[in-house]
């Protein structure tokens, strides 16, 4: 067989059609053109590239959920079907790895025991003419950077959900990182095999709480046992996937029973296109019917612009409907030249511009994930303009460091295979390159940055010390390499106790974490009790006037600040703020920088509980110098009293981290469960009944959360499940600020 030039053989197998590539999760499509595509999902994200005549895109696919892995969406089992069906694998194996093998893309012990993706993973695969690249992220909110990074490189998505679940809690947060990013996405209706499984539920929920303008572009052929094909409302086809692992995809004629239904929701298809379509409203109002390519066309053009979400179905477990998602991913999603990307011009002051994107123009790429591997720092890269070769040297244009690229590779799961070259649309890895997450490179012929992810704010933390001091080294090599990987992952020294403290993203992150150190470093822990992470924040505008004034002996100190803090209003972006409103030269411009150090500094920890405090404007109005013994010093220290001769003035409050949860129940015991979360000191947002189960969502305070699991099962006999994910942070009641402030009190005093 003939390789291509990403090291891929090119050769025919009985599932993959020749020509172009394809790459899903996070990639590009080429072929006869120059066109490539990206696909993610959520827990399992999928980047596909494919040869379109216009150039290449990104395909991603999203889904939900958080720790019940029954009610899973079935995104990794679908990304195994998409390696099978494309010739990128030679066997399904199934998640959990209860054949010994496991699912592809789920290469960590951990994740084949526990039957969740805790990592992402990236691959690359072919699909008819196209070249797909695929990531498999996880779908449990403790690992959602995982999605956020996987998103923002992304240019198209795949939402995957359960036929029976629906929408839940994690699908409306990957949306609403879908829409961040400008993500414009499929949407995948799974699991139709299942007992209770009802796609137009599931559309419903989408367009009534994603507010998606989504409508079915396939209607299924039976529904949980009787589930065997799926009708494409566009072609007006009936496809069968028959043969061992449905390999065998069979196209008919509709069946006659489901007749009138098909061209029923092909016309409510067609309406709904038209809403956002001009040219096919056109045929709509003139009452003519459009042809397969006058529709087609027009779902891919509102797809693109995202005023449209096209729903296809099927079972993945069951093999059904995964080669027409493939289809709808080439036919439907963005090649890269079709997306705008954005750049920030580093010459004009970070002025937002519009990235070409094509192989012939100035390199630029961007680091969107680390990871730790055998030769050493494994970076991944998204190639958006230009092309990059095996030992180019290129330039990092945070730090301004020229780096060359001793090798590249591109990742299939946890396998390497190694490419002389790469160019904008794929998605590869490098390495030797000391960068950070987020971090733009360039041949430097332009000077640009890519805008980075959002990295949420951890929201719980635990002591962690390894049992043994021998495991020193090994503990903290461990929580270095975590820390570069995983941006949520963070870790501190408690000043009081000197113990170490690891923050994440909620009580399973913290615990794979610990798991991984013994398992990955032979080094056991003991870990305390689970903490919130509180943080504090002012309420009002406060005045300092300090001068700072020591002597003793040969050059002192001297400095003085006047001017005010206040909070930063909700919606400023920042979350501290220096303001320079000095008049004349009563402080030299040189002490500036070491004014505004010793405010940030003051903020890392407040008075109340020694936390963080959020969202500050400090504003410097006046000030005086002396010109002997005034220095940086001197006016860091002078800033830092100040901020705390005002802080207490500022009326400040301890905030908490509220918690959205979804809890499903059987609905005789929600009585139970609504009074178990009043309890919780909870409010309760809404509650939907949906056959013989009751969804509620409530708002409850993450520190009332501890053992809610438990408490859970007891009380409605094993049957309930629920969701947890980060909401915001609310002020704390009176009662427990000054509980947690006279404890906070006592824990100095005895230290």
């Amino acid at each position: 067989m003939d390789r291509d030039r990403f090291g891929s053989e090119t050769g025919s197998t009985e599932r993959s059609s020749g020509g172009g590539r394809v790459r899903v999760g996070d990639g590009v499509l080429r072929g006869d053109g120059e066109s490539q595509a990206r696909v993610g999902m959520d827990v399992a994200t999928w980047n596909g590239v494919r040869d379109v005549e216009a150039g290449a895109g990104a395909v991603g696919a999203g889904a939900k959920h958080w720790d019940q892995p029954h009610i899973d969406s079935g995104k990794t089992t679908l990304t195994e079907r998409i390696l099978f069906y494309t010739g990128r694998i030679g066997a399904i194996h199934e998640v959990r790895g209860k054949d010994g093998v496991g699912a592809k893309m789920d290469s960590m012990d951990l994740e084949r025991e526990k039957g969740i993706t805790i990592q992402s993973a990236a691959t690359y695969t072919r699909w008819k003419e196209h070249d797909v690249n695929l990531i498999d992220t996880p779908g449990h909110v403790d690992f959602t950077v995982e999605v956020e990074r996987a998103l923002r490189v992304l240019d198209g998505a795949v939402l995957v959900l359960c036929g029976v679940g629906g929408v839940q809690s994690q699908s409306i947060t990957v949306d609403r990182q879908m829409r961040r990013y400008r993500v414009p996405r499929l949407c995948f209706v799974n699991k139709l095999d299942r007992a209770g499984a009802d796609p137009w539920k599931v559309i419903a929920q989408l367009q009534e709480k994603l507010k998606l303008h989504a409508c079915a572009v396939q209607l299924p052929i039976g529904l949980e046992e009787e589930h065997r094909g799926v009708v494409d409302l566009v072609s007006k086809k009936a496809y069968y996937f028959e043969g061992k692992d449905g390999i065998d995809m069979q196209v008919k004629e509709i069946p006659p029973e489901l007749m009138e239904e098909a061209e029923t929701k092909r016309l409510q298809l067609v309406e709904a296109v038209a809403e956002v379509d001009d040219k096919l409203a056109e045929s709509f109002l003139l009452e003519e019917d459009p042809t397969e390519e006058q529709l087609q066309n027009a779902i891919r053009r509102q797809t693109i612009l995202r005023n449209f979400a096209p729903v296809f179905m099927g079972s993945a477990f069951k093999n059904k409907g995964v080669q027409t998602l493939l289809d709808g991913v080439v036919n439907y999603l963005p090649c890269p030249s079709e997306v705008e990307n954005i750049g920030l011009d580093l010459t004009k002051d970070e002025e937002r511009l519009v990235i070409g994107g094509s192989p012939s123009d100035s390199l630029v790429a961007l680091a969107f994930k680390l990871e730790e591997g055998r030769y050493g720092q494994l970076t991944y890269l998204r190639m958006y303009q230009g092309k990059l070769k095996k030992g180019d040297t290129i330039h990092n244009m945070t730090t301004g460091k020229r780096v060359k690229i001793p090798r590249l590779v591109r990742m299939h799961s946890d396998e390497m295979e190694d490419v002389e070259s790469a160019q904008a649309g794929d998605i590869v890895a490098v390495f030797g390159v000391d960068c950070s997450s987020g971090d733009t490179f360039t041949d430097n012929n332009v000077k640009l940055s890519m805008e980075s992810i959002k990295v949420p704010e951890p929201v719980m933390s635990l002591a962690i010390m390894p049992k043994s001091k021998l495991a020193m080294a090994q503990f903290s090599k461990a929580l270095n390499r975590f820390q570069r990987e995983d941006p949520t992952f963070k870790v501190s020294l408690d000043p009081d106790t000197n113990q170490t403290i690891i923050s994440g993203m909620g009580e399973l992150h913290l615990e794979i974490y610990i798991e991984r150190m013994l398992r990955e470093y032979n080094c056991e822990t003991e870990a305390g009790k689970p903490r919130v992470n509180f943080r504090e924040a002012l309420t009002k505008r406060s005045k300092f006037d300090y001068l700072h004034k020591k002597q003793t002996g040969g050059s002192g100190q001297y400095g003085r600040v006047i001017g005010y803090i206040e909070p930063l209003p909700e919606d400023n972006p920042a979350n501290f703020e220096f303001v320079n409103e000095l008049v004349g030269n009563n402080v030299p411009p040189a002490f500036i920088p070491a004014i505004e150090k010793g405010f940030r500094e003051a903020c890392n920890a407040g008075t109340l509980i020694g936390h963080p405090i959020d969202r500050v404007r400090v504003v410097i109005q006046d000030g005086a110098a002396h010109v002997v013994d005034s220095s940086e010093l001197a006016f860091k220290l002078a800033s830092l009293y100040a901020f705390r001769q005002a802080y207490s003035g500022a009326s400040p409050v301890i905030l908490e981290p509220i918690m959205r949860v979804d809890v499903v129940v059987p609905s005789e015991f929600q009585g139970s469960v609504i009074g178990d979360i009043n309890k919780r000191k909870g409010l309760i947002v809404n509650s939907d009944q949906e056959a013989d189960d009751v969804t509620v969502t409530a708002y409850v305070p993450l520190n009332n959360m501890f053992g809610y699991s438990t408490d859970l099962r007891s009380m409605t006999q094993g049957k309930g499940e629920f969701t947890m994910e980060y909401l915001k942070h609310d002020p704390v009641p009176q009662d427990l600020q000054k509980d947690l402030s006279e404890n906070f009190t006592k824990a100095r005093i005895m230290h």
